[in-house]
């Protein structure tokens, strides 16, 4: 599996550790490096070119915002996944080339899900806050058509290995899909991801 060097950009000095904490269980991801401000983010960007960056809405010197769209004018090509408390800038970020969203509060193995996630180019938001933006109903299910397929496939008991086959890909790439399911449900595990297919009306129920 290729690593996954990432930026960790946060103004606070706790925040940044637990991130990097949560980051560095994950074989596959390397933390490159850590920006405490606006400016020092866009500097760390552009010399260390890291994959993904994990950035604060609220910073010194350039906020979330400007600095996305700095970024974007440099053209450099970071993902960007938005680690905040606050959801009043969601929008202009995701405006601005943001991939995702995660609250600060994240569970680590949620957290180094949506890296891996936001790398292999998923756009990443949690259920309630992808419903507030694109205006769908609370609750609904934010999920690709692809991934659609991959949990009714889930929901017939099949293995990574079974659908890659059944779809016609790398089981690699299942593997994304799988863990993106997870995170943009808020779910813990396959077993979850089937019942939830059942009651969402994705599969019948004698799949199961």
């Amino acid at each position: 599996m290729p690593e996954i060097r990432v930026l960790i950009v946060d103004d606070h000095p706790a925040v940044r550790r637990g991130l990097r904490t949560f980051l560095e269980l994950a074989g596959d991801i390397t933390v490159a490096g850590e920006a405490a401000d606006g400016p020092a983010a866009l500097e760390l960007v552009s010399s260390l070119a890291p994959d993904v960056v994990l950035l604060d809405m609220v910073l010194p010197g350039l906020d979330g915002v400007a600095v996305l769209q700095e970024l974007r004018q440099r053209g450099l090509p970071a993902k960007v996944l938005v680690v905040t408390s606050f959801t009043d800038r969601l929008r202009p970020a995701m405006q601005a080339g943001a991939r995702g969203y995660l609250s600060k509060d994240v569970d680590p193995h949620a957290l180094v899900a949506a890296v891996r996630s936001v790398h292999a180019g998923h756009l990443l938001l949690e259920p309630d806050v992808a419903a507030t933006l694109l205006g769908t109903p609370a609750g609904a299910p934010v999920l690709t058509a692809r991934e659609r397929d991959v949990l009714a496939l889930i929901a017939e008991g099949r293995s990574n290995r079974e659908i890659a086959r059944a779809l016609v890909v790398a089981e690699k790439t299942v593997k994304t899909h799988v863990s993106s399911i997870l995170m943009k449900l808020g779910l813990a595990d396959r077993t979850q991801a089937a019942l939830h297919a059942v009651r969402s009306g994705l599969v019948a129920d004698d799949h199961q």
